[in-house]
C-alpha cells in the first residue's frame, strides 16, 4: 500500500516565485482595508495567499505555505485568518455578484 508515500506536488506543480509576492504587494500597496486569508493546499493547488480589500475587491497568489503566508501578511501589517476556520468575507461574495460578467 501507497498510503505513506511523500505527497506529490499539486496539478501544475508551480511553486510560489518573485512575481507572486511583487503582485501581492502591490495589491496591498494599492488598496485599503487589505486582509489576507490563507487557502489549504489541496490536491489541484498549492497554498495560495488571498487578499481582499475594503469593497470586496480580491486577488489571490501561491505561497510556500501557510507559515509564508503569515510571515508576508506579518511585513505588510495585515490581518491574518485561515479561510478554512473563517470562510470567506461577506464583502468578496458581494464583490463577485456585482462584478459577474452579463449573462452569466
Amino acid at each position: 500500500m501507497a498510503w505513506f508515500r511523500r505527497r506529490k506536488p499539486a496539478a501544475g506543480g508551480r511553486t510560489a516565485n518573485r512575481e507572486d509576492l511583487r503582485h501581492l504587494e502591490e495589491f496591498v500597496r494599492s488598496r485599503r482595508g487589505v486582509e489576507g486569508f490563507i487557502e489549504p493546499r489541496t490536491t489541484v493547488t498549492e497554498t495560495t495567499l488571498l487578499l481582499i480589500a475594503h469593497d470586496g475587491e480580491w486577488t489571490r497568489r501561491r505561497v510556500d505555505d501557510p507559515q509564508a503566508a503569515r510571515q508576508f501578511a506579518h511585513r505588510m501589517s495585515l490581518p491574518i485568518y485561515d479561510v478554512a476556520l473563517v470562510g470567506y468575507p461577506q464583502r468578496m461574495r458581494d464583490y463577485n455578484a456585482r462584478n459577474k460578467p452579463a449573462g452569466s
